[in-house]
């Protein structure tokens, strides 16, 4: 049985994680595992202390304060992770989920989600990191690295999100979006939610063929399936229908060009993960 792999941290963003990692178990009934990761943090850097120019007389004093602190912190900080995943587990077993395990770790975040992401078939993440207070308009930047690294489908959880009763599949022909008609047609996480398709670009004959032709694909899967075809930027068409749709999960491909491209010009992806309030299933 493949497992859900839900990464929590204390951010306003950890219920939203819990309640659609549930939402996700309880479709696909697979296992969770709760992920929280502590990095460590000098009590130097933590105070902006300037050690290095206090005189040689009382500089030693100043060391064992500051290791006698890091250590303080350090135990506090594992007890508030535990508390965290104890509070999610309670939170989850209230969803009736089929499962849960919780997995406390020390290390680099990205490093141990890609780690742990070898047994899962669906990561799931907050829109923000514990920092979400500061440029809350912005992604966060551990998941980006995630999202860039990582094999796994992902669904990011926005605050305080509604459970999806109904899909916009955003398709641009790639074949991350075309992977994305196959798990829709395939994956009982989307049974029995209509879908409406969605195309930015040139009303054209052929990306009105296009659209047609996935519809027909999926309806032949028993899904109730709409098509648009708007013309506009993608983040904008996609931004504007989804917030028109209340309820809806938006289902799209992630990052469809080369690192250095969306460096120089910008990325679909990073843009429409900061522009909507929806969860996202981001396919690879």
């Amino acid at each position: 049985m493949s497992r859900i792999l839900a990464c929590l941290d204390d951010s306003p963003y950890a219920a939203g994680i819990c309640d659609l990692a549930a939402w996700a178990s309880r479709r696909l009934d697979w296992e969770i595992e709760l992920l929280h990761v502590l990095q460590r943090k000098s009590a130097v850097h933590a105070r902006h202390d300037l050690s290095g120019a206090i005189g040689l007389g009382v500089k030693g004093d100043l060391l064992e304060e500051l290791t006698r602190m890091d250590e303080r912190q350090g135990r506090l900080a594992i007890e508030k992770g535990q508390a965290l995943l104890n509070a999610a587990e309670q939170r989850l077993h209230e969803a009736a989920v089929v499962g849960v395990a919780i997995v406390h770790r020390h290390g680099g975040i990205v490093e141990t989600i890609l780690e742990r992401e070898a047994e899962a078939g669906l990561l799931v993440m907050g829109k923000r990191g514990a920092s979400s207070e500061f440029a809350a308009a912005h992604l966060g930047s551990k998941i980006e690295r995630v999202l860039r690294a990582s094999a796994k489908p992902m669904l990011i959880a926005p605050l305080n999100p509604a459970m999806p009763s109904s899909i916009v599949l955003a398709y641009d022909g790639g074949k991350s979006a075309g992977r994305a008609v196959e798990r829709l047609q395939q994956s009982p996480l989307f049974r029995g939610l209509p879908i409406h398709l969605l195309m930015a670009g040139a009303n054209s004959t052929g990306n009105r063929e296009s659209l047609a032709q996935v519809a027909e694909t999926l309806t032949q899967g028993g899904a109730s399936v709409t098509w648009e075809l708007r013309e506009g930027t993608a983040e904008e068409v996609i931004s504007e229908t989804v917030a028109a749709r209340p309820g809806s999960l938006l289902v799209m491909g992630a990052y469809g060009h080369s690192p250095l491209r969306n460096l120089l010009i910008g990325s679909t992806t990073t843009a429409t993960i900061r522009l909507v309030d929806v969860p996202i299933l981001l396919m690879r």
